[in-house]
């Protein structure tokens, strides 16, 4: 039993002890990610502003008229596939990023005393540094396609909770296959581009014919891009029973994760 309840706090215990670690990392990850460009950290305003036009550009027409909302005028397409980048946009970043987390960094592993299992939260807090400002982008766009702000915004962080949860799970996984197979790195950038044209982000689930309905409905994304809108766009509360039952699922997948990366760090050293 006691062993039991040792393991369940493990990942808080490591957390709470290297906190000050990870926001150093965190925010080293940041910086380091735009310096010495000329723009800095405008970059994270830039990037996600260019990228929504390139998507809006090229799917507005065909895409935008399956949306009822665009056809009413009560949201532009842009704003409401931009909602649904934002969520995408986080659980990309940290599948694509993980299976260099210990490979980019072989010197950690050769540390005895270094925490590895730290290594997703700096990455995860990196990537939740780019929802804010994305978010920014994403206000001030509504405000001037729609002249419109949603009072129930407050509830996002809320939907992204479960989401941060399971992306943690998934990072831990991906750290280990990365170390163990290389290959893991090449599949991942075509699994978040599935993710997102495989999911509501692009189109409402109702305009996907019902035989292939499904495969959009197991995607991890829908759900959390569906609450995401509600709270962004429709001035909906969110559905808490719906986001307790995917934070259940993701908790058990997050502890899968780390009992993973716990039962396979030992042979990082070896492959390395």
């Amino acid at each position: 039993m006691f062993r039991a309840m040792k393991w369940i706090i493990a990942p808080f215990q490591i957390t709470g002890k290297n906190h000050s670690l990870i926001f150093e990392l965190a925010k080293r990850d940041v910086e380091g990610r735009y310096r010495g460009a000329s723009f800095g950290l405008l970059w994270s305003l830039i990037s996600p502003f260019l990228l929504l036009c390139v998507y809006t550009f090229a799917f507005g027409t065909v895409m935008g008229g399956r949306w009822p909302q665009v056809k009413n005028e009560e949201a532009h397409y842009s704003i409401i596939i931009f909602a649904g980048m934002i969520v995408h946009g986080f659980l990309a970043e940290c599948i694509n990023r993980s299976p260099l987390l210990i490979v980019a960094n072989p010197n950690f592993v050769k540390r005895v005393i270094f925490p590895l299992e730290i290594l997703p939260f700096p990455m995860v807090l990196s990537a939740l540094f780019h929802v804010f400002m994305n978010l920014i982008v994403f206000i001030v766009l509504r405000l001037v396609l729609d002249g419109a702000f949603s009072w129930t915004t407050i509830f996002f962080p809320l939907v992204l909770i479960p989401l941060i949860v399971l992306s943690m799970g998934i990072s831990w996984f991906l750290a280990s296959f990365g170390v163990f197979m290389r290959d893991v790195g090449q599949i991942t950038g075509v699994l978040t581009l599935a993710l997102l044209f495989l999911s509501s982000a692009m189109m409402p689930l109702d305009s996907v014919p019902i035989s292939y309905r499904w495969v959009f409905q197991f995607n991890p994304l829908t759900f959390i891009i569906d609450q995401a809108r509600n709270v962004l766009l429709w001035n909906k509360a969110p559905d808490l029973v719906g986001l307790s039952l995917y934070l259940a699922m993701a908790v058990m997948v997050a502890y899968a994760g780390y009992a993973w990366f716990a039962a396979t760090r030992n042979g990082f050293a070896d492959v390395l």
